[in-house]
């Protein structure tokens, strides 16, 4: 529970003061690096360490759709409750940016990091299980993997319009998923255990969904080459810090 709880707050802690401090000027530009973290993550990470266990492929692939349909009935709702708001109203929006658009997927990344981290959760209750040391280990690259995707997700939700305390706020309740899990993975392990690549892939499609159909249509509005230029090398960035955080946990 320690390990559990640390290792949720100091991801969030850490990703809070590098966002709010040097990102928070430039949140509109950081959306970039927050696209090239989540696909990575997704993608290169979370993925492929689903599909590596014994869990089924055709179910682990009608997970990731249900996964992106829950996602798209999610933010249908959203528009839907906001339906009096009209994206092409006359009125000016900043950068061509609708706060209501935005804050959908401030509300859809919180779901989705919730599930990603209560999966951290069930892991290092497995290798504690397994080896207290190997918990530790554990526990402390997981911290480290957390930080670049929490930063992530402080940028989508200081972009959809949250103030930073109620960012940190959220992100710690979800944070703190990981506590459930490890309690969840501690007693009931043999089960618990088949349904990590399930929640993997959830939340991932939660990730992609937002990535690819909110944030890189926000981008796509900026379309000259001197904002193309920084939205490369951010998305490319993103996905190099994943890549160099999580080759060592994958080891």
């Amino acid at each position: 529970m320690l390990a559990t709880t640390l290792a949720g707050v100091a991801s969030i802690s850490a990703a809070a003061l590098f966002s709010f401090t040097l990102l928070s000027r430039v949140v509109e530009r950081m959306v970039s690096l927050s696209v090239g973290i989540m696909l990575s993550t997704s993608l290169l990470h979370a993925l492929p360490e689903a599909f590596e266990s014994h869990a089924d492929p055709r179910t682990l692939f009608a997970t990731l759709l249900a996964g992106l349909l829950t996602f798209f009935m999610l933010e249908k709702l959203a528009i839907l409750r906001h339906s009096h708001h009209h994206e092409g109203d006359g009125h000016h929006h900043a950068h061509g940016h609708d706060k209501h658009e935005a804050g959908r997927a401030g509300w859809m990344i919180l779901v989705g990091d919730g599930m990603h981290n209560f999966t951290d959760g069930i892991l290092i209750a497995a290798a504690f299980l397994a080896d207290p040391h190997l918990g530790i280990v554990a526990a402390v690259a997981i911290i480290a993997h957390e930080i670049p995707q929490e930063i992530g997700d402080f940028i989508v939700l200081l972009n959809a319009g949250f103030s930073r305390a109620r960012a940190y706020f959220y992100n710690l309740l979800c944070s703190l998923l990981s506590v459930a899990g490890g309690l969840l993975g501690y007693f009931t392990l043999d089960r618990a255990s088949d349904l990590i690549p399930y929640v993997l892939v959830f939340a991932s499609s939660g990730f992609l969904y937002i990535a690819v159909g909110d944030l890189m249509p926000q981008m796509q509005r900026r379309a000259t080459m001197k904002e193309t230029v920084p939205q490369v090398i951010l998305i490319a960035l993103g996905v190099c810090i994943v890549l160099f955080l999580t080759a060592g946990r994958h080891g």
